[in-house]
């Protein structure tokens, strides 16, 4: 007797994917799994609501004159509410701004004016070099001088490597040191982690912030930031308006041709 054969029916499936209605058959009896959803509503709908944020989050980061600027162009009930926010925001860093410069420290302080006082918040202490030629070490205390003026709600010290450590070695400087509750709480050996001589305030700004001394969105950290990508913008707008300065005229193509002939 011959064996029985299989009597199922092969089903027809060409793209298990494809929106038809064959295919909507086949999932209604589990023949084929549902379809996933699309990501296209998804992704319309994070890019309306980054649209929403960056339109709502505009005036971030704009100081009080930036903000009478825009008197034309905004609604002036709305500017208003960022007006009273900066006025409250600058009135709180003035009452917490009893810094403004870099304190020069020797040994003896040490102890006080930064182990202490960071207890009342982080201290940052630059271990400079001796010696002159040291390149990184004058970019940092250049630097280090202007963060004291800006922010003033934080401390700033300095003091030579040699005085602060016995037999420190000078390949070492500049050295940043970080504390935060009577403890280091970050250390960066010279400035190469930080674009060398080239460090730049922003690059402070990214260090301040990791530490949590200031917010990410310090005003002062963004405005910094907004005018950098401003002068990258105009800077790759200038270029190329170069690079199309540069392209000989058909006019010009026409004379070579002519010189040809």
């Amino acid at each position: 007797m011959a064996a029985p054969q299989d009597q199922r029916i092969a089903v027809p499936i060409d793209d298990p994917n494809a929106d038809t209605e064959w295919n909507d058959i086949l999932r209604k009896h589990g023949v084929i799994p549902e379809r996933e959803p699309s990501p296209t509503p998804m992704i319309e709908e994070a890019l309306n609501e980054a649209r929403r944020l960056a339109h709502e989050n505009r005036l971030q980061g704009k100081d009080l004159d930036e903000l009478d600027e825009l008197e034309d162009e905004e609604d002036e009930e709305f500017l208003e509410i960022y007006r009273q926010q900066r006025m409250r925001e600058l009135n709180a860093l003035r009452k917490k701004s009893v810094h403004g410069s870099v304190y020069p420290i020797s040994k003896p302080d040490y102890s006080r004016e930064v182990t202490d006082a960071s207890q009342e918040g982080p201290v940052f202490v630059n271990l400079t070099s001796s010696q002159g030629t040291n390149a990184e070490s004058r970019v940092l205390s250049e630097l280090w001088r202007q963060a004291a003026q800006e922010y003033g709600d934080i401390k700033f010290c300095e003091i030579r490597a040699s005085q602060a450590i016995e037999n420190y070695p000078e390949r070492n400087c500049p050295t940043i040191l970080v504390y935060n509750k009577g403890d280091i709480v970050k250390q960066i050996v010279t400035l190469m982690t930080l674009h060398g001589v080239r460090m730049s305030m922003l690059d402070l700004d990214d260090l301040l912030v990791e530490v949590g001394a200031l917010s990410r969105d310090d005003m002062r950290v963004l405005k910094r930031r907004r005018e950098a990508e401003d002068l990258e913008e105009e800077k790759l707008m200038s270029k190329g308006i170069k690079s199309s300065s540069d392209r000989p005229s058909r006019g010009d193509d026409d004379d070579d041709d002519d010189d040809w002939e």
